[in-house]
């Protein structure tokens, strides 16, 4: 899906940034689907970039695989961005400030693909959350591991709501924010710069 966002308005021979590149897949994904496309990924995580390099094997010759925060992405412009199961990790303030990072990063009109965990604030939210683990503990996941999710992730993540998560896109100098996906505790926009 987010391959198929940027390419709507990236040009052919794109310049891609991706944020919280971790283990390499979506930059994979992207380098199997649009030959022409250059990437940059950048990811905090010396282990999960050395994950990205055995991932792309051969395709790693068009990626340039970066260990930092967004501060250490180059300054572009980029033709689009991506940035997935990422910012859930990051509080509010410091969320807003990498997203103005990465829209000062792209070209304007360029697309800027995000999903993370995004859930409403309150019961509505831990709804979310438990059927969230449900779903997990339906697909293998033991079931003591999945009762403790939603306490652990509401704990341990400073997520927004989608309201709030759609408000930071426009303080960061997004517009046409559009919500692409929505799945239990999980949300995804796509993003104009």
């Amino acid at each position: 899906m987010t391959m198929l966002l940027l390419a709507e308005q990236a040009p052919d021979a794109a310049d891609i940034l991706v944020l919280g590149a971790g283990g390499g897949l979506e930059l994979k994904v992207f380098a199997e689907a649009q030959k022409d496309w250059r990437l940059v990924g950048v990811d905090p995580s010396a282990e999960m970039m050395d994950l990205a390099r055995s991932t792309l094997g051969p395709l790693q010759s068009r990626v340039e695989l970066i260990e930092g925060y967004i501060d250490a992405a180059p300054a572009g412009p980029f033709d689009g961005a991506a940035c997935l199961l990422t910012l859930h990790f990051l509080p509010q303030d410091e969320r807003l400030r990498t997203l103005r990072e990465v829209r000062r990063r792209l070209r304007p009109g360029a697309p800027f693909v995000v999903a993370h965990h995004s859930f409403p604030k309150g019961e509505a939210g831990q709804r979310w959350l438990s059927r969230f683990a449900a779903f997990a503990a339906a697909n293998g996941l033991e079931a003591d591991k999945a009762a403790a999710m939603p306490a652990s992730l509401a704990e341990h993540l400073p997520a927004l709501s989608p309201e709030e998560d759609e408000a930071l896109l426009r303080e960061a100098g997004f517009s046409d924010v559009a919500l692409f996906y929505a799945a239990f505790a999980f949300r995804g926009w796509i993003a104009v710069a």
